[in-house]
């Protein structure tokens, strides 16, 4: 038995049970990945994918045994090379991080400027997807660190420690008449479903709490544009198109010098972003070092503690 082997197992699971694509995808060729997977089957004495023709149809059930076996392994492998790194070379390396554009763009700038400066050697990589995507990566293994509000606590695999919470603003161009109704007293949900309204795509940003809010109260929004971008929503508020629900941290007074903002904090419930990662994996110093930058309640101990006991279901 070879990790080779193992690796062609994990990577035709992942492609699918597509054999061409996941020997393109691991820099080989589909013959030398069958063969392979064929010896393995003859050394274990079990049948790992039924077959149609040359065509693998599915994962048999003592295959389903062996895939998972061999996703510990090589994840478990992995790890040793991270213990290696972490001792012979801790201030190299290389750390990915996954999240949405939100984070990437007003929450991360200030924490990796200091990261950076503390490890001028790491190099970064920092991709941006929906919350579903991070936390896909993360269970991948394509990301190290992924930082989201959605998405990343649905998934086993993972755990995922509170950051943060923050709450929702609405954003009108100054003039517009909602602001004088706001100076008059909060704005209702009512209020906010007699304008058209621009905001979040379905699984961003806390979009949940919104839809949630207005369904309690049996109010239909008059949702006209949504977008994943924080900067794309307040452009159609400034074009003068609708108003705007977004991320407090995503208004600026200086930047956003068009656009006044109302507390929403009243009509939403709070929003939690959460950072994660692989239950499986072993954290290199300078990941700790990113994480408690970014919340510093989340330090090496407090991490270790909520591994070793499977959660942190502490409030913030």
């Amino acid at each position: 038995m070879k990790l080779q082997q193992l690796k062609y197992l994990v990577e035709i699971e992942r492609q699918n049970l597509n054999v061409s694509a996941a020997a393109e995808a691991l820099f080989t060729s589909q013959p030398g990945v069958s063969k392979q997977i064929r010896l393995l089957e003859d050394e274990l004495g079990v049948t790992i994918f039924e077959r149609s023709g040359k065509r693998l149809t599915h994962i048999t059930v003592p295959g389903r045994l062996v895939l998972d076996m061999a996703s510990k392994i090589l994840r478990e492998t992995e790890n040793l090379a991270r213990v290696g790194q972490d001792f012979s070379a801790e201030s190299n390396g290389a750390l990915s991080i996954a999240t949405t554009h939100t984070q990437a763009r007003y929450t991360l700038p200030p924490v990796i400027q200091r990261f950076v400066q503390r490890h001028p050697a790491i190099r970064l990589h920092l991709q941006q997807g929906s919350p579903a995507q991070v936390a896909q990566w993360l269970v991948d293994g394509v990301a190290d660190l992924g930082i989201a509000t959605e998405a990343l606590d649905q998934r086993s695999e993972l755990l995922t420690l509170p950051c943060y919470q923050w709450s929702h603003l609405v954003v009108a161009p100054k003039g517009h008449p909602l602001l004088a109704q706001s100076a008059q007293g909060a704005p209702t949900l009512a209020t906010l479903a007699s304008y058209p309204l621009i905001t979040y795509d379905a699984t961003f940003t806390g979009r949940s709490h919104i839809d949630r809010a207005f369904e309690r109260q049996g109010i239909v929004p008059n949702i006209i544009l949504t977008a994943i971008d924080s900067d794309v929503i307040k452009t159609y508020v400034s074009l003068g198109l609708g108003v705007g629900i977004i991320a407090e941290m995503a208004f600026d007074p200086l930047r956003d010098e068009r656009l006044a903002a109302i507390p929403a904090a009243h009509l939403f419930e709070a929003n939690t972003t959460r950072l994660g990662f692989r239950r499986d994996v072993w954290l290199r110093g300078f990941e700790y070092d990113f994480i408690e930058l970014l919340a510093p309640q989340l330090t090496q101990r407090v991490v270790n503690a909520a591994l070793k006991g499977g959660g942190l279901d502490a409030g913030l």
